[in-house]
This record gives C-alpha cells, sequence and structure tokens, in this order.
C-alpha cells in the first residue's frame, strides 16, 4: 500500500514527533509499503524522516499561507489579533492558497498513493481541495478544532470529504465529533514514544552551560519545562509556580524550546520570557537553553519534568516522554493530559493555570527523592505498557486496509 503523508511543519514540535513515530512503527512493520512525506519547509523533519528510509518532497507554503492562523484569534493563544485582521489576512493570501493547491494536487498525482494522511490543520484543508476525488484522506487532528474560528468551519464543512479522522486522545475525539457530527468517522489513537530513545539510562545535556550558568551545588534539584513557545503551554505559569518556591528549597529551573510555528500571534519569544524572569525576581534561578535536538538527553538532566499548559491539553507528548524517561513528571490535568496517568502513582497532577498548586508539587517532589524515584519507576511502567510507539503500526495498519477497500469498491 502507498500513503502519502502530508505535514504543515518541518520544525520539530509534538505533532511532527508523533508523525516520525508513525512513519518509525509502519517502516518497521511493513519495510515493503512505499511511503512518502510532503512537508511545506526544509527543516529537521526532512532529514529523520530520510533517516527512516521515507523519501521527502518539500513543497513550499508561500509567506502568505505560512503566516495564516487563527490560535491568536480567540483560539489557544488568546485575542492576541482581531478577526478583522485575520480575514484581510485571508484574502490577501487566497492567490497564494489557490496556487499551492495546484502544486500539491500535482504531486499527490504523480505520487498516485493509496491513502493520503494529512498532520496539521492547514493540511486537513489543503489536502482535501488538492486529493483525487476517489483516494481517501485520513486527518491526524492533534489539537482541538473547537478552538480555533476558522478551522472549526472549514472543518466542518469539508468533513463529508475526509474518509476518517484519528484523534490523539479521546477528549480530542469528542470536541472533532462535536465540531463535525456523524458525517466524519473518528477513531482513537493515542500517542507513542521510542522507548529506546526515551530510557532512564542514557546521554544527558548540561543544561547549566546551555542556559549559561555557573554549575550548581550537588543537591540543587534540577525542574524544567520543554514545551514550544506557544503562549497556552504555560511558560508564565511554571515562572510564576517557581517564584513562589521558598529560598531555602534547593531548586533551579530550566525552559528548554523555541518559537516553532510561523503563524501570527501565537507565541511567546524568548526575550518576553526573560523580561517575566526578571521581574520575578527568577534571573538566576530560571536558564532558558533555547531549541535542544535531543529533548530525550535534556530529560534525564532534570529530576522533575514540568508539564503546564493552561489550556487543556490535545495529548501532552512531553508527558509520556518524561515518565518513558523515568522523571518524576507533574501535569496539567485538562484535556487528554489527564488520560495518560493516574495522579499520585506514576505523576502528579495540578489544575491547569494554577501557579500555587504547581508550586507545591514542584516543592514536594524537591524535598522528598524517594517520591521522584517511585513516580519514575511507575511511570517508565506506564510508559511501557500503554505508549510504545510499536503500537502506532498495529492500530493505523487495519484502518488504511479498510480505507483502501472501500475506495477499490468505489464506496
Amino acid at each position: 500500500m502507498k500513503i502519502l503523508y502530508l505535514s504543515a511543519c518541518a520544525q520539530m514540535g509534538g505533532a511532527e514527533n508523533s508523525l516520525l513515530d508513525i512513519l518509525a512503527s509502519l517502516r518497521a512493520a511493513k519495510p515493503g509499503w512505499p511511503l512518502r512525506l510532503v512537508v511545506s519547509e526544509n527543516g529537521p523533519v526532512v532529514s529523520r524522516s530520510a533517516a527512516l528510509g521515507v523519501p521527502t518532497i518539500i513543497v513550499p507554503f508561500p509567506s502568505a499561507l505560512a503566516r495564516i492562523g487563527d490560535a491568536a484569534v480567540g483560539g489557544p493563544a488568546g485575542r492576541q489579533r482581531s478577526r478583522w485582521s485575520l480575514l484581510a489576512e485571508l484574502l490577501l493570501a487566497a492567490p497564494a492558497v489557490f496556487g499551492y493547491v495546484r502544486k500539491l494536487r500535482a504531486v499527490i498525482r504523480e505520487q498516485a498513493p493509496d491513502v493520503i494522511h494529512s498532520n496539521g490543520f492547514k493540511m486537513h484543508m489543503l489536502g482535501v481541495w488538492a486529493k483525487p476525488r476517489r483516494v481517501p484522506i485520513v486527518w491526524h487532528v492533534h489539537d482541538y478544532v473547537s478552538l480555533r474560528p476558522l478551522m472549526s468551519r472549514l472543518l466542518r464543512r469539508c468533513a463529508a470529504r475526509c474518509a476518517l479522522a484519528v484523534a490523539n486522545s479521546r477528549s480530542v475525539a469528542a470536541d472533532v465529533k462535536a465540531v463535525c457530527g456523524t458525517r466524519l468517522k473518528v477513531s482513537t489513537i493515542y500517542n507513542g514514544v521510542d522507548l529506546e530513545n526515551f530510557s532512564p539510562s542514557g546521554p544527558t545535556l548540561d543544561l547549566d552551560i546551555l542556559a549559561g550558568f555557573e554549575p550548581a551545588n550537588p543537591e540543587t534539584v534540577r525542574v524544567g519545562m520543554l514545551a514550544t513557545l506557544a503562549r497556552w503551554k504555560g511558560h508564565e505559569t511554571f515562572l510564576q509556580a517557581m517564584a513562589l518556591i521558598p529560598p531555602d528549597v534547593p531548586v533551579r529551573g530550566y525552559i528548554t524550546g523555541g518559537a516553532l510555528y510561523q503563524t501570527n500571534g501565537s507565541q511567546h519569544s524568548l526575550a518576553e520570557l526573560n523580561q517575566l524572569a526578571a521581574r520575578l525576581g527568577l534571573s538566576q534561578k530560571i536558564g532558558f537553553t533555547g531549541y535542544v535536538a535531543e529533548p530525550a538527553a535534556a530529560m534525564r538532566a532534570l529530576d522533575i519534568v514540568v508539564h503546564a499548559s493552561t489550556e487543556p491539553e490535545p495529548f501532552g507528548l512531553v508527558v509520556v516522554e518524561g515518565m518513558a524517561c523515568g522523571r518524576a513528571v507533574v501535569v496539567s490535568e485538562g484535556g487528554g493530559a489527564a488520560e495518560l496517568f493516574t495522579s499520585g502513582t506514576d505523576a502528579m497532577g495540578h489544575p491547569p493555570g494554577d501557579a500555587k498548586s504547581l508550586a507545591g508539587c514542584i516543592k514536594r517532589l524537591a524535598c522528598d527523592s524517594n517520591l521522584r524515584r517511585s513516580l519514575g519507576r511507575a511511570g517508565r511502567n506506564t510508559a511501557e505498557l500503554r505508549f510504545d510507539r510499536a503500537r502506532l503500526a498495529t492500530e493505523l495498519i487495519p484502518l488504511y486496509q479498510r480505507l483502501e477497500n472501500l475506495a477499490s469498491r468505489g464506496a
């Protein structure tokens, strides 16, 4: 079976990591299947896909198309922009969108896939508009559709042309169904992780050097947040929580990650976060490492991994990665992230956006090494039982085969 994957981004975010895990799982389970990937830009995804034996075709987004986004127009990034500005942007970008659809249609015809699997809202829509009528498309939905004022309308209108939506959590699946209704079939497939890479043993990064800090004292407990700089990821909550930790608790914090997407208004800048850290008196207590290519090595350098999303998290890949690395993980209990763990058993939970509660979790873990070890062991066990990426092929292959059979019968 020939499958063509479409990705709206080639940088390493959660959705892109999940896509690469799918490619790795499919390649191992079905080495003879021709897999191809179309991306909108050059980036780390291209080389990592090639390393898996999956050729990549770069069809660059025009800048006008790349900038369009509704995350900051009442979406997960809040109201950084007005709907009128988005409308103006859409009108100006219309020729670029039509031109891109023509280019993508030509690529799809040349590749002649049996199934198309799209990743990212833009590619969901562009894929539907560009695909041949009888080729089924699978939307892999990694985010809440209802939070996107533009994309929710577009996906609802095009749902009948999508063969299947795959959601990364039950929470996201319910949201997709609420937006698109019975016209769209939805299956839930949790993300997976590479348990050999994300493991308790392996190389570590020197986060102090990356952050420009002097080496920490041996008794220092390292607390870190690994995330893109999307506004809803909770960097401000994390900084506020760290400011509430008493001075006699030996903790040092790290923020690892960088700006990922090109859409307007959806992300913090490192300068913004540095300024907030300075206002909170955290300049010597919080280090910014920037983007790191090996997140597993960064996690192994930490004692506590923090997930701090202020909005319901569609899945929370960093939660599973942290548990797989055997680290104590503190999780914002909203949306799909709440489906991944049992609070107090394999991770600790706190209400989204509650800096005081997050600070209490960090303080408790920083002062109790036995609890950190217990959560780390249980978290690794959970990752092995529920989130091994080998499971992805097992769950996806029957779906692909059913869609191919339906398409061949003209259903």
